[in-house]
């Protein structure tokens, strides 16, 4: 587990982050799993990732374990809950564990497992990892005198970041809008090896900056609730949108903090529409469930969508 001192390490450095398909530990049981976000009915980019998860899984004679991501309390739906389950059951994808078969990890709902997120949040306060932050979104973009043109958040630029030795650079009993971030090592590159598109790599503090770990809604980050569970649950490989590629990094960095070993990654190319753009929850012409409802098989899906 890292030190009190490892956020101040030296910047500059290279480091090679190895999962669990490397070194002494290649002959691990194969584990996968597929994370559907029930804020919309899911579509055929959701299609390829799960088939091409599930198939990596029975090729490896492994388990595939079903979760549900559902941490955001505004957005995510009972309903598209069961639809998410009932459809990919249709597609004809199989898993071994998950909220509708059980399984020795159990519970496989992130609503249901704050707890464990919120104790790894203070563990990582404890090694100074984290520190409050009472920047809105809106204070971030204002801070950027040139913000990004590609609409992703722009890089945080420090302002409640508090220098070595110190916890924070003010009082925060009375701040009612408090986010914790992750503080990431000031130009470090983060390298691994991704087994669909190759050797990645990502400069923390200009690919991305401190981000945030927990919100000021007191709802734990999607970085920090993915670590965890795949730790907690033994996923020994990731299958995932390329969209994902630098959340990978992000996580990558958390599991270094926690002194876990992480998973190997496959991420998997995007399915787009007729616009060039890739698929999202509003192509609704394109979710599973209407093209279901509009009478093409499954097997047209597979053959057809699925890369």
């Amino acid at each position: 587990q890292q030190t009190p001192e490892a956020p101040f390490l030296p910047a500059g450095r290279t480091v090679r982050m190895a999962g669990v398909g490397h070194g002494t530990t290649r002959m691990k049981t194969y584990r996968g799993r597929i994370a559907p976000t029930p804020t919309g009915l899911l579509h055929l980019g959701h299609a390829q990732t799960f088939w091409i998860a599930r198939q990596r899984a029975r090729q490896a004679g492994g388990k595939l374990v079903y979760r549900s991501e559902d941490l955001d309390p505004q957005r995510c739906k009972v309903e598209f809950s069961n639809a998410a389950l009932e459809d990919l059951k249709w597609l004809g994808i199989d898993w071994d564990e998950g909220p509708d078969s059980g399984g020795d990890h159990a519970p496989y709902i992130q609503s249901q497992r704050i707890g464990r997120y919120r104790e790894l949040l203070e563990t990582l306060k404890g090694n100074r990892m984290v520190y409050p932050c009472c920047c809105s979104r809106k204070d971030v973009w204002d801070a950027v005198i040139a913000p990004h043109e590609t609409g992703e958040e722009p890089i945080y630029p420090g302002t409640c970041r508090p220098p070595p030795g110190q916890t924070s650079t003010f009082e925060i009993g009375g701040v009612a809008r408090l986010n914790w971030r992750f503080r990431v090592p000031s130009a470090e590159t983060i390298l691994f090896q991704d087994s669909c598109l190759g050797e990645q790599s990502f400069t923390a503090g200009s690919d991305f900056g401190d981000f945030v770990f927990w919100r000021h809604d007191d709802v734990p980050s999607y970085q920090l609730a993915v670590v965890a569970d795949d730790h907690d649950m033994g996923i020994t490989e990731v299958v995932r949108g390329e969209d994902l590629l630098k959340c990978t990094a992000r996580q990558l960095l958390i599991y270094r903090a926690l002194g876990w070993i992480a998973p190997t990654f496959h991420h998997c190319p995007l399915v787009t529409g007729e616009d060039g753009q890739r698929l999202a929850k509003r192509h609704d012409s394109l979710s599973l469930r209407a093209m279901r409802e509009a009478g093409v098989s499954p097997e047209m899906i597979r053959s057809e969508f699925i890369r």
